[in-house]
C-alpha cells in the first residue's frame, strides 16, 4: 500500500484519500468510498461487481412484467364487460323517460 498521507482522491483532486479501493487500486475520498460484503472498494467497481446480478434478476422480470400486462387487460375487458351488461339491463321504460315520470318520482 502506498503512502496514504501523499494521496489525493481519484474524483476529487483538492481532496485528502481516506482509503484505497481493494478492487482497482486507486484512492479515494470518504465520499467516494465504501465499504460492502466486509471489502472497501469505490462505486465503480461496486458497480461493475452487482451488475452481474442484475442482469439476471431483469431477465426474470420481462416475463412477470408480460404476465402483469395480459392480467390487466383480462381484468380491464372484465370490468367493461360487467358495465356493459349492468347498463343492458337497465330497462327500456328508462331510456324513453317514462320511468322518472312515474308516480314515484313525482311524489317527492
Amino acid at each position: 500500500m502506498d503512502d496514504l498521507v501523499h494521496q489525493r482522491c481519484f474524483n476529487h483532486a483538492r481532496r485528502e484519500a481516506a482509503a484505497q479501493c481493494l478492487e482497482c487500486g486507486r484512492f479515494f475520498c470518504r465520499e467516494c468510498i465504501t465499504e460492502h460484503e466486509g471489502r472497501i472498494t469505490c462505486a465503480l467497481c461496486l458497480e461493475t461487481r452487482l451488475a452481474p446480478a442484475e442482469q439476471s434478476a431483469s431477465r426474470l422480470a420481462l416475463p412477470f412484467e408480460g404476465l402483469q400486462l395480459a392480467a390487466g387487460i383480462a381484468l380491464t375487458w372484465l370490468l367493461v364487460y360487467g358495465l356493459g351488461r349492468a347498463l343492458a339491463a337497465i330497462p327500456a321504460a328508462f331510456h324513453d323517460g317514462t320511468l322518472l315520470r312515474s308516480s314515484w318520482w313525482e311524489n317527492l
